[in-house]
This record gives C-alpha cells, structure tokens and sequence, in this order.
C-alpha cells in the first residue's frame, strides 16, 4: 500500500467503550427502530459482523484484541478519543504504551474542565481534548471556557471537535454547536490550538473549508465511511472530499483516522484501503500520502515522525 517500507500508518480517530447522551427523543420506540434498521442495511452493506459475540475471544480485554488488530494490518498506533472516563482510557492505553495514545474526554462546560484537562494530561498522559459540537450546550467562546482554550494553547495541544450529523439515524441534525463554524471565534483567539474537525464536517464540508480558509490551525480528519455524503443534495464522493481538501489546504492538514470503535468489527481496513486508493488516483505525492495517513497526526501528538509510538529514536 505504501512505497516507502518503514513508513506505518498512525490512526487519530478510534474510541473505547463510552457513554454518547443524544437526547431525550432518542428513545422514542419509532426513532429507536429507524436508527436500527438504518443501522442494519448500513452493516449488510459494508459486509460488517453482526454485533453478538461469544465465546473466549469475546471475553479477552479489549486492549489486546486491538493490539491483535494493529499486526493483523500493521497499523503503527491508534489514538483513542472518548472512553468511560480520563482514568479508564489511560488505564487501558498504558498497558500498550508503544502501540495508543488518548485524548481527554469530558464536559468542557464543567466548573471544574480546566483542572481535570490538566490532570489528565500532567497526571494521565493524554494528549489531547475530545468535543463533540452537538453535545455541548453553552458557546465556544463563552468567557467561562476560557481557562480551558488557555491551557490548550500553552501546551499547544490538539482538541478534536465532531461537528454535524451525530450518531446513527434519527440523531442530531440540528443544535446551536452542530456548525463548524461555531468554533471559529475561538480558533481565531487560539492560533496555537490545533482544531481537528473529523469527518470532513460530516454535512458541513464548505462550511469546514471556510473555516479553514480563514483559520490555518485548522485541520480536517478523514474518518469513518463518510455516507454523510449520500444526504446531501448534490453529487458529493470521497474523492471529491479529498480533492477540494487538497487543493485548498495541502497535505499538512490533512490527517487520517477510520473511526474505529469496538468488536467484532474491530478495525475497519476498508476505510484505508478506500482513503488510499482516492489519493493514489488523485496522484498525490508519496510524501504527501505518508504526512495525511500518519507523520500529521505524529506531530501534533507530539510523537517522533515514522516511528512507533513509543519510540525514542529521532
């Protein structure tokens, strides 16, 4: 897959076991079974095991049934954003310290966000801040978050924000934080934030560009299978995605990441497999493809480049 023999692909964009509180609708009997059917012909489509597990490999800790899935496809490291809670996801990363990273992952409208985000970056070794749009119910750039913005800045550390559509069918489309452009006054006081917005907006892809037109810490995560796509009312495809964003960023912001979430889908090859084709046929340099599919995220966690993760060699 790729031409250079020691380069080896980082993920930025997986998750271990959390809790995700859409809203109160969600439980609906009639919303509950569309997002499931919808969830269904999605899983028929992309060839997906069905979720039942059993027997002794179901039972193995969840963190060495990744590390199995790492070798199976040679994945360098994979960034883990959201768990049950900063302790939990740091917990189970340590174990494999050469293999994970996490990200912080908790209300950034907490009294007390600045202080956890610290200690669990000082204390816990995560390297980064988890946020999702939709979830969060005050403005980016209320007065009252920014202890949090401050610390992220002096750290020059990365805050992943999902932005649009959140969760399956019959999730949240419309919210006050479901724009990417809700970021932008903030991004705009914090140039040493690195902003990641996953998805390619997930159904805000000109209002991402536009964000990042105007704002060059700003970058733009791959992840997921990306059938946003197919709710929109044009003709919108991943090699479209990956083209506009080239064109009009370059390489360095662009970072890849599957969205990997759990068993017995484990990691979902195909996305890279899919992701890597589109910028092989778009001609995109090798040195352009190893920054997007691995040296990017590198740098901004702070990791030497085309190494693994725990590596200390330069």
């Amino acid at each position: 897959m790729f031409s250079n023999p020691d380069f080896r692909v980082f993920d930025i964009h997986a998750h271990l076991p959390y809790k995700l509180l859409l809203s109160s609708y969600k439980n609906h009997e009639l919303v509950t079974r569309y997002g499931k059917e919808r969830s269904e012909r999605m899983r028929l489509t992309w060839d997906f095991p069905a979720v039942e597990e059993q027997g002794e490999e179901a039972a193995r800790p969840l963190i060495e049934r990744w590390v199995d899935e790492l070798d199976k496809y040679n994945i360098a490291g994979l960034n883990f954003l959201t768990a049950l809670d900063n302790d939990n996801l740091a917990e189970q990363i340590s174990i494999y310290p050469d293999r994970f990273t996490g990200f912080a992952y908790h209300p950034i409208e907490n009294e007390d966000a600045s202080i956890e985000l610290r200690r669990a970056v000082d204390e816990l070794g995560l390297r980064g801040y988890k946020l999702f749009g939709p979830l969060t119910q005050i403005p980016f750039d209320s007065p009252s978050l920014d202890p949090v913005w401050a610390f992220l800045a002096e750290r020059r550390l990365p805050v992943l924000i999902h932005f649009g559509m959140l969760g399956h069918a019959g999730g949240i489309v419309h919210h006050p934080n479901i724009n990417p452009l809700a970021i932008f006054n903030t991004a705009r006081a914090y140039p040493d934030i690195p902003f990641i917005i996953p998805h390619f907006g997930a159904g805000y892809f000109q209002e991402l560009l536009h964000l990042s037109w105007s704002c060059p810490n700003v970058y733009i995560d791959t992840s997921g299978s990306n059938q946003w796509v197919r709710w929109m009312p044009y003709e919108l495809n991943l090699e479209t995605l990956f083209r506009k964003t080239y064109e009009l960023l370059g390489p360095e912001r662009i970072i890849f990441g599957t969205d990997a979430s759990g068993f017995p889908r484990g990691y979902p090859y195909r996305y890279l497999q899919d992701q890597v084709r589109v910028c092989r046929e778009l001609r995109f340099p090798e040195a352009d493809i190893e920054l997007i599919f691995g040296n990017n995220a590198r740098r901004l966690l702070k990791l030497p480049v085309g190494k693994a993760v725990g590596s200390t060699n330069a």
